[in-house]
């Protein structure tokens, strides 16, 4: 089964956890996109959401889908968020941001009863750090910041647009990405980030996903982080 069909299947699954009533965080990427047009499918059809989207793009889709949005301001509690992630290890940790929008999908996760993450089988691995660790940082601090990740082991690249000139963020940053290669002791490492001056945020998600959705050929696996 192709990739895309992987990540349209885990995408069709994942949206019926939403149920009527509900607040609704919105994901960013290629998979979240995915069930975002599903969601969009069961609001036509009658269902009663209301979303918070992660980045301007999901905002722009949301908004052409139908589905009705708020902000945090406005309703700061969120019951369940559907997202993507670029990996998931064993322990449901993840790293994210590949899509550049991994500060507001932090803090949308962080306010969210329920993390639903969705994946297609390329990205369960036995370890991260395959995939780069993006990197929110403040330009002030970029180089800095990169020194000291380098010292930690890691290649570090600031991440450009197709033009060559620097991708920025939602927020206005620069996103450097952290090709680790294997990452131990995944808590650890987004302690040390945490604790960085001028890192606005990391791609490390640990600790978060409450589920995780994920598509194996026709199969859909379902894993829950253990309490």
């Amino acid at each position: 089964m192709a990739q895309d069909d992987e990540k349209q299947s885990v995408a069709r699954a994942s949206v019926q956890f939403v149920r009527d009533g509900e607040t609704v965080g919105l994901g960013t990427g290629s998979t979240a996109t995915y069930a975002l047009r599903f969601l969009g499918e069961r609001v036509h059809a009658g269902l009663k959401i209301i979303g918070i989207p992660t980045s301007n793009q999901t905002k722009e889709l949301a908004t052409s889908l139908g589905i009705p949005l708020t902000s945090l301001d406005r309703t700061p509690e969120i019951d369940i968020t559907i997202d993507g992630a670029d990996e998931v290890d064993p322990h449901l940790s993840l790293i994210k941001g590949g899509g550049g929008a991994l500060l507001h999908e932090k803090i949308v996760a962080s306010a969210s009863k329920r993390l639903v993450i969705i994946v297609d089988s390329s990205k369960q691995v036995p370890r991260l750090g395959k995939f780069p660790v993006p990197l929110e940082v403040i330009t002030f601090a970029q180089q800095l910041v990169r020194r000291k990740v380098e010292a930690l082991g890691a290649s570090v690249k600031l991440r450009l647009n197709a033009d060559n000139t620097p991708f920025l963020t939602d927020e206005g940053h620069h996103i450097l990405d952290c090709h680790f290669s294997s990452i131990p002791d995944v808590p650890a490492l987004a302690r040390q980030l945490s604790d960085m001056p001028g890192i606005v945020e990391h791609g490390l998600f640990v600790g978060m996903a409450t589920t995780v959705l994920v598509a194996k050929g026709k199969e859909i696996i379902e894993l829950h982080r253990d309490k």
